[in-house]
């Protein structure tokens, strides 16, 4: 009797939908950065704020969040690896700055989101690709940092389009 009710509530729900099942494509086209480039942005990052005299962790998240690269200094402190990961899942996710997000305190208790600058999102020809962030400096130079590992790449990402 159940599985007649969920079938019969099934079709209801696909008989009232706006758009018919034949009317839709049949996968989504999703862009991604190819590891090389995510791995330039983060040694970019690192190498930026080591020229400032900070050593730091860059994490590169796609626009899942999911990790595509990571590098630390060997220097930076231990907690770095899990913040720079939380601030680029988090410019991921809600595909703005982390510097932007600060007045949201509806989000501090949003699962893996961490609201602390040095989180940017990875834009590039109007198509979002993810997230980077770097920590281990001051906040607003956790920003710059990552902001040159983007930069690093933009000639190549610009280009592609």
């Amino acid at each position: 009797m159940r599985r007649q009710i969920f079938s019969i509530i099934c079709l209801l729900l696909v008989s009232f939908s706006p758009a018919k099942a034949s009317e839709l494509p049949p996968t989504v086209l999703l862009k991604s950065l190819s590891h090389d480039i995510a791995n330039r942005i983060v040694v970019a990052s690192v190498a930026e704020c080591f020229d400032r005299g900070y050593m730091v962790s860059a994490a590169v998240v796609g626009r899942d969040g999911n990790l595509l690269a990571f590098l630390r200094n060997p220097y930076s402190g231990p907690h770095t690896i899990l913040v720079s990961q939380r601030k680029a899942y988090s410019a991921a996710t809600l595909q703005a700055r982390t510097s932007e997000m600060k007045s949201r305190p509806d989000l501090n208790y949003a699962p893996g989101i961490l609201l602390i600058v040095g989180g940017v999102p990875i834009k590039f020809n109007g198509k979002f690709y993810g997230g980077a962030a770097v920590a281990g400096a001051k906040p607003e130079v956790d920003e710059i940092c990552a902001d040159a590992g983007i930069v690093a790449v933009k000639d190549i990402l610009e280009f592609v389009e």
